[in-house]
């Protein structure tokens, strides 16, 4: 079977990476578990940004509207910290809003730490692309992405996006069987 290309918006948000502060470790981590788990090939449009709403908001609408981006995935900014916006700004730019998604990234992290809830994850649909905000630490952002994954692809199928596969022993996706693909 072949496999769609994807292209996947990844957006750290960082004051202080964005800044040159300390290196972004958001980014390769998103694109280094893609590499591991996804068979399609990929295309990574990144951007590192600092916590500021309006260009979170006009970020994700370029990543969604002008690139064409199925899937976009933030990573930091989540947390109560008063410059913590990237929920507020996914909210802002949503046609669709899936709380499932909020509530399963919390409860994943949950089993790793007890401030999980103090997360304000959200996951949305622009258009044609599925928005998910995700934590900013690389194992933190593993094990969501470990913990959420078998959802998205289907997702992605219902909006019209490339049909994705994982390869085998990474994440099981799950589809109704009126939605699998058969081999030829």
């Amino acid at each position: 079977m072949t496999h769609d290309p994807v292209r996947i918006g990844l957006v750290s948000i960082s004051d202080r990476a964005s800044s040159g502060v300390y290196e972004d470790k958001g980014l390769p981590a998103l694109e280094t578990w893609f590499g591991d788990v996804l068979l399609n090939s990929v295309e990574f449009v990144t951007r590192l940004i600092p916590d500021e709403q309006s260009l979170i908001e006009a970020t994700l609408i370029e990543l969604a509207d002008a690139e064409t981006c199925p899937l976009i995935l933030t990573t930091g900014g989540t947390g109560p910290a008063l410059r913590d916006v990237t929920p507020e700004a996914t909210l802002a730019v949503a046609h669709k809003v899936l709380p499932g998604f909020g509530e399963a990234m919390r409860a994943v992290s949950l089993k790793y730490v007890p401030t999980a809830i103090l997360s304000r994850q959200v996951g949305v649909t622009r258009g044609g692309s599925l928005i998910l905000n995700l934590p900013g630490q690389p194992k933190a952002i593993k094990e969501t992405l470990d913990g959420i994954f078998a959802a998205v692809p289907y997702c992605i199928d219902l909006i019209g996006g490339p049909y994705l596969d994982t390869r085998a022993g990474t994440i099981d996706v799950f589809r109704p069987k009126s939605a699998l693909r058969i081999s030829v």
